[in-house]
């Protein structure tokens, strides 16, 4: 009976750590593309640099040959545009097509003031661009929108707030709706907490002159990264997604994403895939999808960053998690068949099942982890009566070298790098074992996400609340938006970290050290989301 027992644990904590380990080990396919694109950019660069000093020189020459007089301008020089546009900023300005920029918005009294004040300020003409606030705000946040359109509305910015009778669709309704006032060619969607440098639709708008490609997406930045160690934690992981996944899909000619916000889509590109729809949480990976079927391309800029904001709040960050994790398996259940009877290759059908699961990793952490306690104690009864040698498993360490090293390349090697190299590295060392185990802490939280997302389990669209903070100084405790209650799942995981830290001092008793590692980890994932989640619910 015993045997039985220990064959059937082991045989589930097998099969979730084999599907974690497979996925983190496809992981190097995206690292080897990133890696490979990022080769060839810093070829290019070179040779741009090159061709300039040469010119720079020559120039020199001939000036001095005429008495010092300048006889070529710098921007004849000829060289290469750094940023890889399909056409220089100086020859696009003949045509300026005309833009729609769509900022949905619901009660963000801290942050919509910031939002539109930095729209305004976007350098491109101003009869080639409108602004539409999709304002569906219950509280005060209209009226701090109505006063800010009025009054730039009078400094001639062509600019209007939108609002609906009913919040219908969420954010994607917002955007479906407001599609019917929009003249723009293009659509520029934002978020609250965005805030796109002057530049950024003259360094995004030119990729369009290739007509297949239906969206640009940019890089994310964080404006207030260094707040905590939660909110350094969170860049960490959106570091990967937005440098080795983006690029590396994109190299590797397999299907993006766009993420909500920080991008550009063509109208008709959006038309043609059937427009936005609300049946899923992540209603942009769903319209990235369906265009992509279409034949549309997404391009992703790494080099061309817009700063946001972080979740600071961790029962905020813990509602945006479950949005993503419930929506992608929202997505994947309803995607998933139209990609497997499209005419994609075979690698791009296997790549895009892997996006689209991504979400559904977390369950198999989570089952790992519950099933490797008992495991603790019955490795020992499969080691006596049938010889099982529990260095079985150190050749799942693969997976872990693969996640390690793709992090350490997109939070040392990359565009997204801030810090000088050497305190990246340091950085990186010190924050990566805890990433990892506030990942693991969160795996219940996104295991019910996800469970209730393949179950086609129907929830509202939680938008995740702006605070307007960017350092150390700045406090959010008195935010109306804060979530003051906590749920069944807050309390399931203060329990997860003692069934944790009672399997470490099991461990540590009894001298099987097998797990000790990988339980104290999730002694402090779990102990760590559960009294931060207490604590903000405080504040």
């Amino acid at each position: 009976m015993m045997s039985a027992l220990a064959f059937f644990f082991l045989g589930v904590y097998t099969l979730a750590l084999t599907y974690v380990t497979a996925y983190c080990l496809s992981q190097f396919n995206l690292l080897y593309y990133y890696k490979r694109f990022d080769w060839r950019r810093k070829k290019e660069e070179f040779k741009a640099r090159f061709a300039a000093t040469a010119q720079a020189e020559a120039v020199a020459v001939a000036s001095a040959a005429v008495g010092g007089k300048t006889i070529t301008s710098a921007q004849n020089l000829g060289v290469a545009n750094a940023d890889y546009s399909l056409m220089s900023t100086d020859e696009y300005e003949t045509t300026y097509p005309f833009v729609t920029i769509q900022l949905p918005l619901y009660n963000e009294k801290y942050v919509v003031e910031r939002l539109i004040d930095n729209m305004v300020q976007m350098d491109y003409p101003r009869d080639r661009f409108e602004i539409h606030v999709l304002d569906d705000s219950t509280d005060e946040t209209q009226e701090l929108v109505k006063a800010r359109v009025a009054y730039h509305q009078a400094q001639g910015i062509n600019i209007e707030q939108i609002r609906r009778k009913e919040r219908k669709g969420y954010k994607a309704g917002a955007l479906k709706d407001g599609m019917e006032f929009a003249k723009g060619e293009f659509m520029a969607i934002f978020d609250a907490d965005f805030l796109p440098r002057p530049d950024f639709l003259k360094k995004t708008v030119p990729h369009f002159q290739d007509p297949n490609v239906g969206v640009v997406q940019t890089r994310w930045e964080h404006i207030n990264e260094d707040y905590s160690l939660i909110t350094r934690l969170q860049a960490l992981q959106l570091n990967v997604h937005f440098t080795v996944e983006q690029v590396g899909r994109m190299e590797g000619k397999h299907f993006l994403q766009f993420n909500g916000t920080a991008g550009l889509w063509r109208r008709k590109t959006i038309e043609d895939a059937g427009g936005w729809e609300a049946d899923t949480l992540t209603e942009d990976l769903d319209l990235s999808i369906r265009s992509q079927l279409k034949g549309y391309k997404i391009k992703f800029l790494e080099d061309i960053s817009v700063p946001s904001e972080l979740p600071a709040d961790m029962n905020a960050l813990k509602a945006q998690q479950f949005r993503w994790m419930k929506g992608g398996a929202e997505t994947a259940r309803k995607m998933l068949p139209i990609v497997w009877n499209s005419n994609m290759s075979i690698m791009q059908k296997l790549n895009s099942t892997l996006h689209l699961m991504a979400s559904t990793v977390f369950v198999f952490v989570f089952v790992m982890a519950v099933s490797s306690v008992p495991l603790l104690y019955l490795v020992n009864v499969l080691a006596k009566s049938h010889g099982f040698d529990k260095d079985f498993f150190t050749v799942y360490l693969l997976g872990m070298l693969a996640i390690t090293l793709m992090y350490y390349v997109a939070n040392v090697q990359s565009k997204a790098r801030q810090l000088p190299v050497v305190k990246s590295v340091f950085r990186f060392i010190t924050h990566f074992p805890l990433f990892l185990a506030m990942s693991m802490g969160l795996s219940l939280h996104n295991t019910i996400a996800v469970i209730e997302g393949w179950r086609g389990k129907k929830s509202p669209f939680v938008r995740t609340p702006k605070f307007n903070i960017k350092d150390g100084k700045d406090n959010f405790s008195n935010n109306k938006y804060l979530k003051k209650s906590l749920t069944w799942g807050t309390y399931l995981e203060g329990f997860m970290a003692l069934y944790f830290g009672i399997a470490v001092l099991w461990s540590a008793y009894w001298g099987e050290t097998i797990f000790i590692v990988y339980h104290i980890m999730m002694t402090i994932g779990f102990g760590s989301v559960y009294y931060y989640s207490y604590k903000h619910s405080r504040a």
